[in-house]
């Protein structure tokens, strides 16, 4: 049984940050907006076929190759620099706010853990007035892993000095969750993105249709294991 998490560890890309603004950049740059799909979709492509024949390359690097494919090589690097900058300059969602200060009121320690870069991310959480709550920015640069690898999740549980199951990862997307969760994590999944938790991945703890939700779902669980009483045979 999931127990109630002593830190959440919170995805930022879609799961704190909506990608919807870099739409607007690209149409700027002659794109069709549907190329924001294609493009983040090759991004994730790309990294999960390093992790998995044992390569590593930045998130940083892997954006500017998937928007160069993605676009068919038509932006310029002026272009370029522009859409990729508006990663840095991403609003959070509305209900990113309400849930840290949930968070916090409940002194549940809280991190963020990110394929992004750790510089990157914490300008975001500058920006969304929410970097004083958050008492670790942890990259995949850390570890050199791309997430869903487990190295990344039991890195978030080493520096945080918290037993695995006692971490949990909080993300919109359903292949993190069940990263996170085959690596002993506790999960609370957030249904921004699908209506539908795919079949194919182990479910997560603590689904909700926003941070809100999951947040509160996940310090809802027991604080300790429960105990099965014994019975003595005379």
């Amino acid at each position: 049984m999931a127990l109630r998490p002593l830190v959440i560890a919170f995805d930022v890309i879609e799961t704190l940050f909506p990608l919807e603004p870099l739409r607007r950049r690209l149409v700027r740059a002659g794109q069709p907006g549907h190329v924001l799909e294609v493009w983040f979709a090759r991004l994730l492509r790309d990294a999960f076929a390093l992790v998995a024949t044992d390569s590593y390359r930045s998130f940083g690097e892997i954006a500017a190759s998937a928007l160069r494919s993605s676009t068919g090589g038509e932006l310029d690097d002026e272009q370029a620099r522009a859409v990729l900058a508006g990663f840095a300059e991403l609003d959070p969602h509305p209900d990113v706010v309400p849930a840290v200060e949930l968070a916090r009121e409940a002194r549940v320690r809280m991190v963020t853990l990110t394929n992004g870069s750790a510089q990157t991310t914490s300008t975001l959480l500058r920006r969304a007035g929410i970097a004083h709550d958050i008492e670790q920015v942890l990259s995949v640069d850390d570890v050199q892993r791309w997430k869903p690898a487990p190295q990344i999740y039991l890195h978030a549980a080493h520096r945080t000095d918290v037993v695995p199951a006692r971490v949990a990862l909080v993300a919109a997307h359903a292949w993190e969750t069940h990263g996170a969760h085959r690596a002993g994590l506790t999960t609370g999944w957030v249904a921004r993105l699908e209506d539908d938790f795919p079949a194919v991945f182990e479910p997560p703890d603590v689904t909700g249709r926003d941070l809100v939700e999951v947040v509160r779902g996940l310090l809802a669980l027991p604080s300790e294991p429960a105990h099965r009483g014994t019975s003595v045979e005379s």
